[in-house]
């Protein structure tokens, strides 16, 4: 029998070599780990990136977007392009660590908290609900704001859309309620309600003069505090319309209220003789209210993207945009502010005739 003495580095050297295998393994199954929960486990996030856009002087889904059937209309042409955001992810399925990596490296895309999309006490279906409701009461505002600006008069009425349950409201409005006046003071929009709502001295009930079917009623109403300290009767409301001419506006699936200026800059753009773009390429976002102030929305960054994505040169922004605006403008589009209705018009305008556009307002730090 033969004995061999190995000298004491081998062993060390096969310990060693033991431990690195084991290292190596631990490493791959951590790796793995890391792989499976990087594509499986919830991250508490969604994605917000550029979405389809639509020209409002073309058609969708061979339709026109844009259809005034009873007043004369003139051709136009070029792009008035409205921008949608695209959500990745819901409560129901929200995107995987990776996608959430790479999105935080695009600068077309954000991350943002599920919470602030998909709200814990709203589900999916209810946030489409919402998003559909705000698109339709901003094609009204667009329709009253192109119309008012050509002269047209456009009466308004408040109106109840939607009664809370439980709510000092229940049992007593409903749906399609017409609101002229609180104890007496007439109310000639939203702001002017809640004003007159918010004087209740938490004794007195409010004594809320409405039309119903073509009726007039008085309802007697004890509103309660919400979470601010404002006095709350329990009702969304809106506005309803008396449209001198019917326009009707065809864009499905789309949500949200950040294409109003855009529908009204073609609606304005149909009923004025010329093509107000001179064929350019023109995309914008923005909300508007029937009196033609033109407010902020969110994704702006996205849509920016978009309207580069698509071809647009030109990128009409709400003036309270440009924080977000500043530093974030992708090459070769040029940005303009815009506050006003009558601002967008002149905007549109000035780059259609080719003029010099220096002395436009743009955003700046």
């Amino acid at each position: 029998m033969s004995f061999f003495d190995y000298p004491r580095g081998h062993e060390q050297s096969a310990t060693k070599g033991k431990s690195r295998r084991f290292a190596g393994l631990g490493f791959l199954v951590v790796a793995a780990f890391g792989l499976l929960a990087a594509f499986y486990l919830p991250t508490g996030y969604v994605i917000e990136q550029p979405g389809p856009t639509f020209n409002v002087l073309g058609a969708s889904d061979g339709t026109a977007v844009i259809e005034i059937p009873d007043a004369p209309t003139y051709a136009t042409t070029g792009h008035l392009d409205l921008l949608t955001v695209s959500v990745v992810g819901n409560r129901e399925q929200t995107p995987n660590w990776a996608e959430v990596f790479n999105a935080w490296l695009d600068p077309a895309k954000s991350v943002i908290p599920l919470e602030e999309i998909f709200p814990a006490n709203q589900t999916t279906k209810q946030a489409e609900l919402e998003s559909s409701a705000m698109m339709e009461i901003s094609q009204q505002e667009a329709i009253a704001a192109a119309l008012t600006q050509l002269g047209y008069k456009v009466p308004w009425f408040i109106y109840v859309s939607e009664v809370a349950k439980k709510s000092p409201a229940s049992g007593k409005f409903v749906g399609a309620d017409y609101v002229n006046a609180v104890n007496g003071v007439k109310v000639k929009n939203i702001d002017e309600l809640r004003a007159e709502v918010n004087k209740y001295d938490g004794k007195n009930a409010l004594e809320i003069s409405i039309i119903r079917a073509g009726l007039p009623l008085k309802l007697l109403i004890d509103p309660v505090k919400d979470d601010s300290g404002a006095w709350r009767m329990g009702v969304t409301v809106g506005y309803k319309y008396e449209f001198p001419i019917n326009v009707n506006l065809h864009l499905a699936d789309v949500g949200g209220p950040s294409g109003g200026m855009m529908f009204a800059l073609g609606i304005y753009d149909k009923l004025t003789p010329g093509a107000l773009t001179g064929a350019r390429f023109i995309a914008g976002t923005g909300t508007i209210t029937s009196t033609g102030n033109v407010g902020p929305i969110g994704g702006i960054r996205q849509k920016m993207y978009g309207a580069q994505n698509a071809g647009a040169s030109y990128f009409l922004a709400p003036s309270e945009n440009c924080n977000e605006v500043v530093g974030n403008i992708p090459s070769g589009l040029k940005v303009f502010k815009v506050s006003t209705f009558s601002e967008a018009i002149n905007i549109v305008k000035t780059i259609g005739e080719a003029k010099d556009l220096s002395s436009l307002p743009t955003c700046t730090k």
